[in-house]
């Protein structure tokens, strides 16, 4: 089981502070720049670009910030289950 989420972030718009219980799949539609506020105060920077999907591992803790100046818009697949 996957469960399939659709993002859309204006300029400065957060996700809050969560935690992904399960892998994911981000697939961007837009181009754009997201800022990754960490743990103890550390931040990241990513850049997304259309089409050029990535993938992270359960347990990440953290908050997305669109750092771009124009709205930006992705998709993130979480991996429930997979069949064997």
């Amino acid at each position: 089981m996957v469960r399939v989420t659709r993002w859309d972030f204006d300029p400065g718009a957060e996700t809050g502070w969560h935690r992904h219980g399960w892998g994911y799949v981000v697939i961007p539609i837009t181009d754009g720049t997201l800022l990754l506020e960490l743990p103890g105060g550390a931040t990241a920077n990513a850049t997304l670009t259309a089409g050029v999907s990535y993938t992270r591992d359960p347990g990440v803790e953290h908050n997305v910030v669109n750092a771009g100046t124009e709205k930006l818009s992705f998709v993130e697949v979480e991996l429930k289950a997979l069949a064997g």
